[in-house]
């Protein structure tokens, strides 16, 4: 393998690692194996920290790929929790509201989920790295300021009901979705909670897929040391 002229890698992100660490984890490893400080590498689509699943890793000139990967097609399976909101809408941070929930069901479920087929515009969520300002919305949605972004046009081309547990004490819904570059996967658990009246928050993500890209295919990022080891590797050359 030659890192420096290129190499694609993939990874199940874990849960509570933030796309960056994945990436020093992977870049620590192979310069350590190289004998190398420094090596260009970047990903392909940020996954948040409560997220899983499929991330896409480029080295070396493999780098400049990356705007390719990030427009291939993504696919999630979400759990959405019904009745409750956050202001990330996720578990980030706690729950801010709770909305009735008697009047849904899995009908209801399924004709609000065809309302999001297609073509759509989305609001971006105020807890992402969308720039506002030349700072990121994150950056002033923590320190309570109010963050207003601009609806985006993005394409679905799936989704799925995969689970519906409406009789629970905290009713929530499993959906598959297939979508295109810019979808907020939390954002579109908001928008599917205001279309029931009521609310949601996400209470789990998965990528699950990347253009050709499973998680079958990913290498596990705690075992990648021994992983890499294996390998066969292009040396620094200090001639």
């Amino acid at each position: 393998m030659d890192f420096r002229k290129g190499e694609i890698l993939y990874f199940n992100k874990p849960l509570g690692w933030t796309s960056f660490k994945l990436v020093g984890h992977a870049r620590y490893h192979i310069c350590r194996r190289m004998g190398v400080k420094k090596l260009k590498v970047g990903h392909a689509g940020t996954l948040d920290p409560l997220a899983t699943g499929v991330m896409i890793v480029c080295t070396g000139k493999a780098t400049k790929r990356i705007e390719e990967f990030q427009g291939h097609t993504k696919e999630y399976v979400a759990t959405l929790r019904l009745g409750a909101t956050t202001p990330s809408f996720d578990l980030e941070h706690e729950i801010d509201a709770t909305y009735p929930t008697e009047h849904i069901t899995r009908e209801r479920v399924e004709a609000v989920l065809e309302r999001f087929k297609g073509v759509i515009e989305q609001v971006p969520p105020a807890f992402s790295a969308c720039m506002v300002e030349g700072k990121r919305a994150y950056e002033l949605a923590r320190k309570g300021k109010a963050v207003e972004l601009k609806p985006k046009q993005l394409v679905i081309d799936e989704i799925e009901l995969l689970e519906c547990r409406l009789d629970s004490p905290e009713p929530a819904i499993r959906i598959r979705v297939v979508c295109g570059k810019g979808t907020y996967i939390r954002a579109l658990a908001r928008d599917i909670g205001e279309a029931l009246h009521s609310g949601a928050h996400l209470t789990e993500l998965t990528r699950t897929r990347v253009g050709n890209v499973r998680l079958t295919d990913c290498l596990d990022p705690l075992r990648f040391e021994e992983w890499i080891s294996e390998q066969e590797i292009e040396m620094e050359d200090n001639n």
